[in-house]
């Protein structure tokens, strides 16, 4: 019994009642992440664009788009096909030229 209290009161926490410190939680990312290279990005609203049109794509969850290395991060629940990032990069005005 005494070794119950002292772990209870040692500050220990396993995260999930939301009293334990940052270091006590662990988040793990769920995804596929894929850089591809996009021709034409030149500044912010390039980097907008892009990034707005591929996240409407199913199961994207985050995109970052970077005119100047022309480089688009995106991670989504599950592989995408390219076409379908070609189709969304294309509706935004830009060239995919595949994977980086």
């Amino acid at each position: 019994m005494t070794a119950m209290t002292d772990q209870t009161n040692s500050g220990s926490c396993c995260g999930s009642c939301g009293t334990g410190t940052a270091s006590d939680v662990q988040i793990q990312e769920v995804g596929v992440t894929t850089v591809y290279k996009v021709s034409g990005m030149t500044c912010g609203h390039c980097e907008s664009a892009v990034s707005r049109e591929i996240s409407d794509l199913d199961g994207v969850t985050a995109v970052t788009a970077v005119a100047k290395t022309g480089e688009v991060t995106v991670t989504s629940a599950a592989p995408l096909g390219e076409e379908a990032v070609r189709s969304a990069v294309d509706e935004a005005g830009y060239d995919l030229v595949g994977k980086a």
